[in-house]
C-alpha cells in the first residue's frame, strides 16, 4: 500500500506540473496571438492605402546607351511611407547607379505593397516581358513571408527560382534579405523576440538559396535593427514601414553591391581598395548567419565565373562612397588647405 500511494502521488504530481506546463504554453500562445493581432490592427490603421508613384523613367542626362534597372518585391521596394518619389529607395539607387557610370539608367518599378515571394514568378515574368534584356534586378522581399506565417522553405523556394529565372538571362540579381522585424514598435515582447528570431532564419535562408542560384545579397537586417530602434524618425507614422530616412539608409546599403555587380565598384587592388572594404571567403550556409546579423554584408558566389555554387561564398562590406571620397579630399589637402573654409 505504501508503494502503491507513493506511486499514486508521483503520478499525481507530474500530472499537476504537466498541465501547469501545458497552461503556460498555452498563456504563452495566447498573449502573442493577442499581440499579433493588436500590432497589425495599429499597423494598418496608419498605413497610406497606396505608395507613391512609380518612378519609372530614364535618370541621368547622360549620353549611351541606358542600364536597364528593375526592383522587384513588397511595400519596402515600393516606398510606401513616403510621398514623393525622389525618397523611395528605387529611385535613389538608379540616380546614384547614372551618377557613378555617367550613363542614363532606364528604371521600372514593378514591386507592389503586400507582395510574398510567391508573387515574385509574376513580377519575374512583367519584367522580363517589359524588358526582355534586364542589367539588373534589385529583389527586396521577405517581410510579408514572416507577418503571414509562411513556412520559410516555401519563402526560399520561389525566391530561388525567381533569381535563376533572371539570371538565366544574364540580368545581373541583388537581393535585400528579410529586414528584422524585432525593431517594429508596435511590437510587444515576448513577440519581438519571436519576430526578429523568424526575421533572422528567414535572412539567412535567403542568403543561402541566392547565392547557390547566382545572385548576390545585401542583409538589411540591422539597418532595420539598431538604427531604428535608436531613432524613431527611420520610421513612418505607421511605425512599420520606413520614413524618407530609413530608406535613405537602405538604398545607401545596398547601391554599393548594386554598382559591383553592374561593374562600378571598385574591386580588391584597384586604385581605391578602402571602397572596397574588408572580404572573406568561407562557406555559404556560415556566411548567411554572419549576414544576417551585420549590417550592409553582401554575399555572392566565391567563383564569380562558376556556372554552378561550389558551396563557398566570399562576405564583403562595402563602404558607402561618400565616406571613402571624404577620406580622399581629406588626405589630398595640404595643412594649409586643411585649415581654409
Amino acid at each position: 500500500m505504501g508503494m502503491n500511494g507513493t506511486a499514486r502521488r508521483v503520478g499525481l504530481g507530474t500530472m499537476i506540473t504537466m498541465c501547469g506546463m501545458g497552461a503556460a504554453a498555452g498563456g504563452l500562445i495566447s498573449l502573442i496571438m493577442s499581440q499579433s493581432r493588436s500590432a497589425r490592427r495599429v499597423v494598418e490603421e496608419r498605413s497610406p492605402i497606396c505608395g507613391p508613384p512609380t518612378g519609372d523613367g530614364v535618370y541621368g542626362s547622360f549620353s549611351g546607351t541606358p542600364i536597364r534597372v528593375t526592383l522587384l518585391g513588397d511595400s519596402s521596394a515600393v516606398g510606401l511611407g513616403v510621398d514623393r518619389t525622389t525618397e523611395t529607395p528605387g529611385v535613389l539607387m538608379v540616380s546614384a547607379l547614372s551618377d557613378l557610370a555617367s550613363r542614363p539608367v532606364h528604371f521600372t518599378r514593378l514591386a507592389w505593397i503586400g507582395a510574398q515571394s510567391c508573387d515574385l514568378d509574376a513580377q519575374v515574368r512583367m519584367a522580363l516581358d517589359e524588358t526582355p534584356a534586364l542589367d539588373l534586378a534589385v529583389i527586396m522581399i521577405g517581410a510579408n513571408d514572416v507577418t503571414s506565417r509562411t513556412r520559410p522553405s516555401v519563402s526560399v523556394r520561389f525566391l530561388s527560382e525567381a533569381v535563376a529565372k533572371l539570371r538565366q538571362t544574364g540580368c545581373e540579381v541583388v537581393v535585400a534579405t528579410c529586414p528584422d522585424l524585432g525593431t517594429i514598435r508596435p511590437i510587444h515582447q515576448p513577440l519581438r523576440f519571436i519576430a526578429r528570431r523568424w526575421s533572422r532564419q528567414l535572412a539567412a535562408l535567403q542568403t543561402v538559396a541566392v547565392v547557390k542560384a547566382g545572385g548576390r545579397t545585401v542583409s538589411l537586417g540591422a539597418i532595420l535593427g539598431p538604427a531604428f530602434a535608436r531613432d524613431p524618425r527611420m520610421f513612418s507614422v505607421d511605425e512599420f514601414h520606413p520614413s524618407a530616412e530609413g530608406y535613405a539608409a537602405a538604398a545607401a546599403v545596398l547601391l554599393p553591391t548594386a554598382a559591383a555587380a553592374l561593374g562600378l565598384w571598385p574591386e580588391p587592388g584597384e586604385r581605391r581598395d578602402r571602397a572596397f572594404g574588408k572580404e572573406r571567403v568561407t562557406s555559404v550556409e556560415r556566411a548567411a548567419l554572419r549576414a544576417a546579423e551585420r549590417a550592409g554584408t553582401e554575399v555572392s558566389q566565391a567563383d564569380a565565373d562558376a556556372s554552378v555554387s561550389s558551396g563557398w561564398a566570399r562576405l564583403r562590406r562595402r563602404r558607402p562612397l561618400a565616406l571613402v571620397e571624404a577620406e580622399d579630399c581629406v588626405k589630398t589637402d595640404t595643412p594649409e588647405q586643411a585649415g581654409k573654409i
